[in-house]
């Protein structure tokens, strides 16, 4: 059982997080940014960042860790320019990781190299990482992930070898293991750390020597877009680094307003959980993956026991490159005339929920009031006690928070007919209704290219079919709408999902992960993750030479960390199927016809906050 905290700790935690807020501010460059403190994952944007928060008092030897979480997420905003980064990024999920692992690597490295407090404070923390993950004893290089050790090794070339020993540890490793070509071009990356475009492209260079991701020429600069925040020497002179005297009163500021950190306390939770994978996507809804927002060590997805055999042929796709026009509008039609026996009571539930959103944005009511407004409700009780003060009713100016919701269907073979239909209508017609309200909406879509494992099991054949070989099939994920595409403009897109060659099998957890990155890019403080399935993950190539609860594992824990440790709030709804043994918050409908009022009920519920709801019907 928790004690509650003495006075004095909490005022130690409370300057604790007000030196550490200050500290953020100055070492980002970003003197507005909101900093926060709440339990999970640390993230960072340009307007806000969070940390986590510390639980009871204050513990001397987790406060560098913690520190240190806080100037991985300072330096990622000083050092970090996300065009740049989308720019160059690759695909793969491997090399996804591996990617993001050598820029966190970079932009720690800069601070580091500019702050002796900050490279203690990083150094910590990532001692205590891969400490937690048992990386310290690890034998082989082949035990740790490609990202950790990437990481690890361009850290000590960055450093010259001043880092902790677990990540000397892994740097051996890697070494030893790695080919001269590949360490010849991690060593070079060391002259390139002001510039990111450089820097991006030696590191995609050491991805493709590896044989991880081919090495493609980059996109051309948009030349509307301005330059990257690090090329060269034209960055400001704020942002290619940290002049020392700039230095010294940052560290001696931080160092004096958290002397008060001497209690002990744990943190509520690991320092695996202080970091998170928050890959998004094209904001337009196209294929190209955006990076992940901050360090290489979260869980879940490859790496552990799941894994891919191989990513090559995965693609994440938009709806109108898997049709032409003609076929679209021909689906379109289709979708309409099927919208004309619906449109009755889904779009009276669409209108009730529409109505609800618009007034929850506008304004609500405090009843039982000692003064304000008298509330007509409560005559009778004034006649009989007109001493009873609490008569009163007061209104007030709702903070609605800016809101995303994700929509991700299953176009899983099982799912044809009259469920694939109603999914599609009840998409359809809630993206119009959030739109109207000022929601913004995306329609994401998971399946596979083929049936029975596609290229992915070919190549699993040729390599003479080694043991465990993890996902066999080529997933295929499809972008019917965009979170910032007009509804207008993806109406035909999502007709696709009536055209029955699509729908193949599902393999749930990689699609969650992808969609849930996606939300995590976003910049809306409410994020909504609905999830559309008839049953468990199934794809017969991988289950037939994995276990046969390979998958399911996967999903269940990927759900877990989701529900645990994000800030996005997950639903689902089950389709004749249960799925109310793997979602926290779930509903199962036995009925297609039951989704589309199924869907806006739900969505009418997480839109009311938990004290709202209790007094909704007086609300509204």
């Amino acid at each position: 059982m928790n004690a509650a905290i003495p006075p004095d700790d909490a005022e130690a935690v409370e300057a604790f997080k007000r030196a550490t807020a200050g500290c953020v501010r100055a070492l980002s460059g970003h003197p507005d940014v909101e900093v926060q403190f709440a339990p999970g994952p640390a993230s960072a944007n340009a307007e806000r960042v969070q940390l986590p928060a510390p639980v009871g008092a204050l513990d001397p030897g987790m406060v560098p860790r913690l520190r240190g979480v806080a100037d991985s997420m300072a330096l990622r905003l000083r050092y970090h320019d996300d065009r740049t980064h989308r720019r160059f990024a690759p695909l793969g999920p491997d090399a996804v990781k591996a990617f993001d692992a050598l820029e966190n690597a970079r932009t720690n490295a800069l601070g580091g190299l500019a702050l002796d407090g900050v490279r203690d404070n990083l150094a910590a923390m990532l001692d205590g990482t891969l400490r937690a993950r048992g990386l310290q004893t690890t034998l082989k290089a082949d035990q740790i992930p490609l990202a950790d050790a990437l990481h690890c090794a361009a850290l000590v070339r960055f450093m010259k070898g001043d880092v902790p020993p677990p990540a000397a540890h892994v740097a051996k490793l890697w070494d030893a293991a790695a080919d001269a070509d590949a360490k010849r071009i991690l060593d070079d990356l060391a002259a390139n750390l002001r510039d990111q475009a450089a820097f991006a492209r030696a590191a995609r260079h050491l991805l493709a020597e590896m044989d991880i991701e081919p090495e493609i020429e980059p996109p051309p600069q948009d030349d509307s877009a301005e330059s990257d925040a690090d090329d060269g020497d034209d960055t400001p002179a704020s942002q290619q680094g940290i002049g020392e005297e700039g230095d010294s009163s940052v560290e001696t500021a931080a160092a004096s307003a958290m002397s008060a950190d001497s209690e002990s306390t744990t943190l509520e939770d690991d320092d695996e959980s202080l970091n998170m994978d928050a890959e998004g996507a094209d904001e337009a809804g196209g294929p190209t993956e955006e990076r992940r927002r901050d360090d290489p060590f979260a869980p879940p997805g490859m790496g552990s026991y799941y894994t891919a055999f191989t990513t090559a042929h995965d693609e994440v796709v938009a709806a109108a490159d898997l049709a032409d026009e003609i076929e679209l509008a021909r689906l379109r039609q289709l979708m309409d005339r099927q919208l004309l026996p619906l449109q009755g009571v889904i779009a009276r539930l669409a209108n009730r929920l529409q109505r609800r959103l618009m007034a929850r944005q506008l304004r609500s009511w405090e009843f039982d009031q000692e003064e304000g407004i008298l509330d007509a409700g409560r005559l009778a009780r004034i006649v009989v006690a007109p001493t009873h003060s609490l008569s009163f009713k007061i209104e007030h100016e709702t903070d609605f928070r800016d809101t995303v919701v994700t929509l991700l269907i299953d176009n899983s073979g099982s799912m044809r007919g009259r469920p694939i239909t109603v999914a599609a209508l009840s998409a359809d017609i809630l993206a119009r209704t959030l739109e109207r309200c000022g929601v913004k909406v995306e329609i994401l879509g998971f399946t596979t290219r083929a049936w029975k494992g596609g290229k992915s099991r070919e190549d699993w054949d040729r390599a003479g079919r080694p043991a465990n070989p993890g996902r066999l099939n080529d997933l295929r994920h499809i972008v019917f709408k965009g979170a910032d595409t007009p509804y207008r403009r993806a109406k035909k897109n999502l007709a696709l999902m009536l055209r029955e060659g699509i729908l193949k099998e599902n393999i749930d957890g990689e699609a969650l992960l992808w969609a849930h990155r996606r939300l995590l890019a976003r910049n809306e403080k409410r994020r909504v993750l609905m999830v559309i399935s008839d049953g468990a993950p199934v794809d017969d190539s991988t289950l037939s030479a994995n276990t046969g609860v390979y998958l399911e594992r996967h999903l269940r824990e990927t759900i877990a960390w989701i529900e645990a440790t994000s800030p996005v709030q997950l639903t689902a709804i089950g389709i004749g199927h249960d799925v109310t043994r793997y979602y926290r918050r779930a509903v199962t409908i036995v009925d297609a016809e039951e989704l589309g009022g199924t869907l806006l009920a739900e969505l009418t519920n997480l839109f009311l906050d938990d004290n709202t709801r209790a007094r909704a019907g007086r609300v509204f």
